[in-house]
Parts: structure tokens; C-alpha cells; sequence
């Protein structure tokens, strides 16, 4: 079995030593880097599977290294940080990060949720069709992992387009939050449904109108042509 590779940019001694020493202790290659342009810098030199990466550190905002990392690189990010605050979890997932962490937390989540993302870092499309998907002006082509609305094409995360595919695949269905999660994330889900609510307002926002999607109180999420 390959091994599998971590990079955790955190520059609290005790906090990373901790993590190297959980992680070790299954096998894991773990690389530590202390600040975000030295994290930055690895990064680009190599492979990793997932990186593990603290907001508050001593050289630049772990914020601005997600945006960084994600304007060269696809390897899923789980933030790790002692910032709870939902505007913090927001703009990390809209940046984004795969994952949210607050510390403190317990080593075991820390594994779980390592082996989800990496689970869920192939990039496929979370259904296995392979045709474009067409609502009005939006199109959706799963193979090229490309989406636009008329003219316009749409960056998005990798969990944005899935999010977005998902959606599009059964358009005017109404999609229960814990559906969408364990369909598109994993079906060990250990997060918050805060987390769906943040990659929906990024689709909006980026979709250039929010009546793209609906919020069906109580339920869940439905995509259809804005009239």
C-alpha cells in the first residue's frame, strides 16, 4: 500500500508535534513546515495527499495560503484553526479547503477526516454519467470538469462543480442536505451542514444569480432556471 503523504503547515510546536506523532503512528509521511510560504514553497516542490494547514501563522494569513495553493494545486485541504467563527469557515471553503477543523479537537477525527478527503480527492464526478448536462443557459460537462452559464465560464472548486453537477444532473428535484453530503462528500460525513451552505453561496454568488438555487426550508437545496 502507498504511503500516504502529508504536508502540515502549523507553526505551534506542541499543537504539530502532536499531529506528526498521531500521524507517524499509522504510517503516514509527514512533512512540517512552520509558516505559509515555507508550506508554499514545499508545496510546489512536491506530492502530497492531503495538506493539513493552521490560519494563524507567523509570516501570512493560512487564508491567503489556501488562495495560493488552490491558484496551482487540486490536493485537498483541511484547515486547522483555533478560529471558529463561520465567516472564518466560509471564506476557507469558498477559497477552497475541503475541510474545517476548530481546535481543539481529538486525533482520531483528525485521521477520519483525512482519509475521507483523500477518499474523495480522486476529482470524479460524483455521478457516472459522462454526458453535459444542460439547464437553460447553464451547462455542466462532467468529463472536462467544466461548467458555464451562457458565455460566462465558471471557476470553481472541485467540490463546487460536484456540488453543481449533483444539482444539475436531477434539475427542479429538491436534494436533502444529508443526502448531498453523503453523496457528494462521503458517507462518513463528520461535519457540519454549514459546510453545504458555504459551497451554495459560492455557486450563487458565482452563478451571477441566486435563483439558480433554492433553499426548500427544512429540506434541502433545488437547482432550476431563474424565471
Amino acid at each position: 500500500m502507498r504511503v500516504m503523504k502529508i504536508l502540515l503547515i502549523e507553526d505551534d510546536g506542541a499543537i504539530a508535534g502532536a499531529i506528526i506523532d498521531s500521524l507517524e503512528a499509522v504510517q503516514w509521511d509527514v512533512t512540517h513546515e512552520r509558516t505559509g510560504q515555507g508550506g508554499l514553497a514545499r508545496l510546489g516542490q512536491g506530492a502530497f495527499d492531503v495538506v493539513l494547514l493552521d490560519l494563524g501563522l507567523p509570516d501570512m494569513d493560512g487564508i491567503e495560503v489556501a488562495r495560493h495553493a488552490r491558484t496551482s494545486q487540486e490536493v485537498p485541504i483541511i484547515v486547522i484553526s483555533a478560529r471558529g467563527e463561520e465567516t472564518d469557515r466560509v471564506l476557507a471553503l469558498e477559497l477552497g479547503a475541503d475541510d474545517y477543523l476548530v481546535k481543539p479537537f481529538g486525533m482520531r477525527e483528525l485521521l477520519a477526516r483525512i482519509r475521507a478527503v483523500h477518499r474523495r480527492s480522486g476529482h470524479s464526478s460524483p455521478r457516472p454519467e459522462s454526458e453535459i448536462v444542460e439547464v437553460g443557459p447553464l451547462t455542466v460537462d462532467p468529463r472536462g470538469r467544466r461548467a458555464q452559464v451562457g458565455d460566462s465560464e465558471l471557476t470553481l472548486t472541485p467540490k463546487e462543480f460536484d456540488v453543481l453537477l449533483y444539482l444539475a444532473s436531477d434539475p427542479g428535484a429538491v436534494h436533502r442536505r444529508e443526502t448531498i453530503l453523503a453523496d457528494v462528500w462521503d458517507m462518513n460525513w463528520y461535519g457540519s451542514t454549514k459546510t453545504l451552505d458555504a459551497h451554495i453561496a459560492a455557486l450563487r454568488k458565482k452563478m451571477g444569480n441566486p435563483d439558480w438555487i433554492e433553499s426548500v426550508r427544512g429540506v434541502g437545496f433545488r437547482l432550476q432556471e431563474p424565471q
